[in-house]
Parts: structure tokens; sequence; C-alpha cells
């Protein structure tokens, strides 16, 4: 187990970019930066040890700071979508920015993947971490409180990156943190994933209007296009005539998780390549998770020159309920102040 860190550039600001590089005794490489909190790289090997970066994103702080997918980006102060760009708290109304429509995408037009953050390593138990904090004050996007925010990265001996976030507010505020990296298991660059099969153990979605903004109903997802509770190609599904697929685009939607035990750290989903013979589990203990085909990425440069283009990846953002903010019988969302806020998220590789 492993560190190492050089210079990713700098911002257009002046402000000194690092990458920080964990690997374990596996070989598998974890590349993340304090400018955004962004994971920049996953490297892991294919069941013949073939070593490949399976996280779609760019080369130079330079890209990260316009990014416009997203990629491997640390979202906040509210993941997904607020429906008018307003919220109601404390008997206040609050206006954010209108990013997306009428609505407020991701906190808004600078999320918290285009900060830079202090950065602290720490090794420990036989696993290396790299932990990103700072305070976004308050009324920065629009949210109230001052939130002293930290998210870690860990590597473990095991392939699995642990994502851990902490916040505490001084203020009540609304909080949904997540992060927004791109998979395809076959390599970035590789090409589609429709291929790559999915299971997610989630027997509803949120239902949304055309904006893909929950109303505040479910839909069971049984005998539908949504159905992942068994294993399928990403792509068996994703043209059927089917109105949420033609709202979404392709598969765009916040899927209510089947947790065992509430708030517990439990298996939700997974990824598996049978080309490669890669495998990613996904564990949280968040109530949602967004899952999003990249259908919008359109032709995009990206590492080493590749070109990537839509359904060329896939993501899988574990959070509290899109529009939260505004339905007060979604869970959590909602943090008092001075009350602790704890979430983590685990990407876990293997092959098949």
């Amino acid at each position: 187990m492993g560190i190492t860190t050089k210079s990713f550039g700098r911002t257009t600001s002046g402000e000194e970019a690092t990458l920080y590089t964990m690997t374990n005794k596996n070989g598998m490489k974890v590349s993340v930066t304090n400018f955004g909190a962004n994971i920049v790289e996953i490297v892991v090997p294919d069941r013949n040890g073939s070593m490949a970066d399976v996280n779609l994103g760019y080369d130079s702080v330079e890209k990260y700071e316009i990014n416009p997918p997203g990629y491997g980006s640390f979202m906040g102060r509210v993941a997904n979508r607020i429906a008018g760009a307003s919220f109601t708290i404390g008997g206040r109304r609050y206006e954010l920015t209108k990013n997306d429509g009428e609505n407020c995408l991701h906190g808004g037009l600078k999320s918290y993947n285009k900060y830079t953050y202090e950065a602290e390593i720490i090794e420990e138990d036989g696993c290396v971490s790299v932990e990103f904090s700072r305070l976004s004050p308050h009324m920065e996007q629009g949210f109230p409180g001052n939130l002293d925010l930290t998210v870690s990265y860990t590597l473990t001996d095991d392939n699995e990156l642990v994502l851990e976030y902490f916040a505490v507010s001084d203020k009540d505020t609304i909080i949904n943190l997540t992060n927004h990296s791109y998979f395809n298991l076959g390599g970035e660059g590789s090409g589609t994933v429709l291929n790559q099969k999915v299971w997610i153990n989630a027997d509803q979605i949120t239902t949304t209007d055309s904006g893909l903004i929950p109303t505040g109903e479910f839909t069971d997802v049984e005998g539908t296009p949504m159905d992942f509770r068994v294993m399928k190609p990403i792509g068996q599904d994703i043209e059927a005539d089917y109105e949420p697929l033609k709202q979404g685009f392709g598969y765009d939607h916040n899927y209510v998780l089947n947790h065992e035990i509430p708030g517990a750290v439990e298996k939700v989903a997974e990824l598996y390549d049978e080309t490669s013979g890669r495998c990613m589990e996904v564990f949280t203990d968040l109530p949602g998770m967004q899952f999003y085909t990249a259908n919008h990425i359109g032709s995009e440069t990206g590492k080493g020159g590749k070109t990537y283009h839509s359904r060329d990846a896939v993501c899988f953002e574990t959070q509290f309920f899109p529009n939260t903010a505004n339905i007060e019988s979604f869970p959590g969302g909602r943090i008092s102040a001075r009350e602790e806020f704890e979430s983590s998220t685990i990407y876990r590789f293997s092959v098949r």
C-alpha cells in the first residue's frame, strides 16, 4: 500500500492542483485531486491481469474546471435536482440558480467539484486515504449555513474504493452529497457500455415529471424496462417504448433502494463486463441511487485524446431522493444546526 503525489497543473486563478495516487498490493490504483475532490483515475485488472482505467475523465486540471458531464465529480451542496430552484426551511424561502431549465441541478453553476480543498494523507490499518476538506460558507450557491465539509477516499487491499462524507452546519440546512463518476469496465474510451450487465436492488423508482423532477409518488419496476432486480445488459430495454425512458433519453432515474436495515451500508448494485471479467459492486447507506447511462455526453475528448460518446459509461450516484428539499415525505436530506451528517459509499472491484 502506498501513495504518491504530483502536480496536476494550475487552475485559471493560479491555484496549484495536486494529484494523489493510491496503490494497493494488487496493483489497483486510484488517483484523486484536491481540485474539486474529483476522482481522476481508477485502474483495476481484468481476468487476465491486464490493467485499465475504468473511470472517464481528463488529463489535466484545466479540463476539470469546465467538465460539463461532471466526470469523477464530487457533487453538492445538494446533488441532483431541486424543483423550481427553490425550497423552504425554517419558514424562509431560499432561491437558487436555475441551471436545468427552471430547476437547480447539482447545486447550481458551480458545484462542489469546482472548488479547491485542503488535503490530508492518512495511512493506517493497512489502508491509505486522502481526505479533502473545506468550509462551504453561508449562502454559497444560495444554501443556508456555514458547512464544514469533509470527503475522504480510501483504497483497501480488497480492491475497495471507500467514499466517506462528513458535514456539520451552524444553521438548519439541506444536504445531498454524491459522486458522479462515469464507469466503463471495458476501460475508459473503449466504447459503449450497453452490453455490460447491471443489477439494482430496488423495487421502485421515484416517479418524475417530464423535467425528471420527482412528484412524491413511486413507480414499481415490476414488468417494466426499469427492472434490474435480475441482472441484464444495460442496452436490453433502453430503447423500449416507455415514457420514463423517453423523458430521460435513456436511464436517468432515481432507484428506491432496498435496505434490510435502513441506514446500514449494504450492497445495492452491481456492474459486470463479460468481455474483461471486471465486476464492480456498489454499497451504500443512502436510500436512493441515480442510475444514469451517460445519455448527454455527445462527443467529448477525454484522457489521452480518446473520444467519449453517449452511453460510453454509466453512473451509480448514491443519494437522497432528488427534490427531497420540497417533498417532506422523502427520507433524509435535511440536517439541523450542529447535527453531524455522515454517509459512506463503497465501490468494490473484482474479476470473474
